[in-house]
């Protein structure tokens, strides 16, 4: 564990705690919220509050199931509108069962009804983005060997439809952020250089950026932990998918080793990144302007948004210290 760069615990806010608006800030720091109960605005935004978030993430529908459940229209007008009054960047996390590189065709299908799904729930919500994990070659090639070829044609074949039908959306549409995964199994993009491949198979469709997920990348094998190793990966991000894709961080630290292929994450300067390279990642060209929102363990420090509150604190004081490039628009 890398505990020579972990900040003091920062005081969890209060409810009542005035939280600036994201607008006046440069790169807004958030989490996942829960939206639960009371829904988007009366429990997401309740607990963006307090735990002192800037940006949001939510899910739309349930993560582990294929259901596309109708919003609420007027939870919908007031989520929007109270993230457009407080300047809170929101996006949208697509289910995690979607996979267009499956070699089953009802999987396949699923994944689109799943995907258009989120899209249109994440621009009747005002969200900027929608998250989706980037998927894996199930099964085995007809002569023997990897599906990965056949994969990425699915990918086209399934996704681009999709993207002529968010262009119909217009100018306000949300952009479809592809998130590397950890490299488990046969994933079609896990290191940054696979990213390439993924957003040409889309024809580099102007409203197609990246999610880079901080412990998926270390899992992967780009070393964060070590000095310039942030620095080389987003060098490498903007190599592969081009400059201004990057849209959204997920800022999660890593309970394994670089290189383990295994998605657990820790607690900002918890675990094996340590806390001092995500002051890096505000200090890096690419990614001014960007959020970054905690998918950190909560539970473990009591639940309730205790240990979000702590994650988010520790980036804002990183923030504070970091020299950073002028924050551009990333609409």
């Amino acid at each position: 564990m890398n505990t020579a760069a972990v900040l003091p615990p920062a005081a969890a806010p209060s409810a009542a705690t005035a939280v600036p608006s994201a607008a006046a800030v440069r790169n807004p720091i958030g989490a996942h919220v829960p939206v639960a109960a009371r829904g988007l605005a009366g429990t997401g935004l309740a607990y963006a509050r307090r735990v002192g978030a800037e940006a949001v993430q939510v899910f739309v529908a349930n993560p582990r199931g294929w259901a596309t459940p109708p919003g609420n229209p007027a939870q919908d007008a007031e989520f929007r509108t109270a993230c457009a009054e407080q300047g809170i960047p929101a996006y949208v996390h697509a289910p995690y069962l979607i996979n267009f590189g499956s070699d089953t065709t009802a999987t396949r299908e699923r994944s689109a009804d799943s995907l258009r799904h989120s899209l249109l729930r994440g621009h009747a919500i005002g969200a900027l983005g929608v998250v989706l994990h980037t998927g894996s070659a199930v099964g085995t090639a007809p002569g023997g060997g990897s599906r990965r070829a056949e994969a990425m044609a699915q990918v086209r074949t399934d996704v681009r439809p999709l993207l002529d039908e968010l262009d119909a959306l217009g100018d306000d549409a949300p952009w479809l952020l592809l998130e590397p995964t950890a490299g488990q199994g046969s994933s079609l993009c896990s290191r940054m250089e696979d990213l390439a491949e993924y957003v040409d198979a889309l024809d580099g469709h102007p409203k197609v950026g990246v999610c880079l997920d901080t412990c998926h990348a270390f899992a992967a094998g780009h070393d964060l932990a070590v000095p310039g190793g942030v620095r080389e990966a987003l060098d490498a991000l903007v190599a592969a998918a081009g400059p201004g894709r990057l849209r959204l961080i997920h800022a999660n630290d890593s309970e394994d080793a670089v290189g383990a292929r295994k998605d657990r994450h820790a607690n900002i300067g918890a675990g094996m990144i340590g806390a001092e390279p995500f002051r890096e990642l505000f200090e890096h060209p690419e990614t001014a302007g960007v959020p970054l929102v905690v998918e950190t363990p909560d539970r473990k420090h009591g639940g309730e948004g205790a240990g979000h509150a702590l994650d988010i604190g520790v980036l804002k004081e990183l923030r504070e210290r970091a020299a950073v490039p002028g924050q551009r628009s990333r609409r």
